[in-house]
């Protein structure tokens, strides 16, 4: 790989890799990609995993007839998370990916072409500490099923 050049490196072609990777193109910067691991394992975990996503308040949920909202959502985090007076930074994370799942994050993968169906995650779709099924899956669960877009990246070698 001697002589490639690249405004910023990526370590980790897992998803948050392929995500990163995505935005910084769509910025119009030169990006490298490199992991461990090779092209056959692109997407990391979630190449091989149902591929299952935490979603807030969707019009899949809605068409299922379920009630959820931010609101809801945070409480269910909360009862599960069981967060101590010292945990002000992992309380900030959870906060702000509750709202992403109740906002941007569905937007986001829907402008890649992605789409959903929901999950049978555990007794009606609610797991452990979470009230209603919140979970998506992409329309394809087979290996390689989170690509959004992400096979237009190429290999350097």
């Amino acid at each position: 790989m001697a002589g490639l050049v690249a405004d910023v490196i990526v370590v980790g072609h897992g998803l948050a890799g392929l995500v990163a990777t995505h935005e910084i193109a769509a910025a119009g910067k030169t990006v490298l990609l490199i992991d461990q691991q090779g092209p056959q394992d692109f997407g990391g975990q979630a190449y091989w995993s149902f591929g299952g996503l935490f979603m807030v308040g969707t019009p899949e949920q809605r068409l299922c007839g379920i009630r959820d909202s931010r609101e809801l959502a945070w409480q269910d985090w909360l009862g599960s998370a069981q967060f101590t007076d010292d945990d002000h930074w992992p309380r900030q994370w959870a906060s702000s990916y509750v709202d992403f799942a109740a906002g941007e994050k569905r937007r986001w993968l829907r402008g890649l072409g992605w789409r959903a169906f929901r999950s049978p995650a555990g007794r009606n779709g609610a797991g452990a500490g979470r009230w209603a099924p919140a979970t998506a899956c992409p329309g394809s669960t087979s290996p390689g099923a989170p690509d959004p877009g992400w096979s237009r990246c190429s290999p350097a070698g």
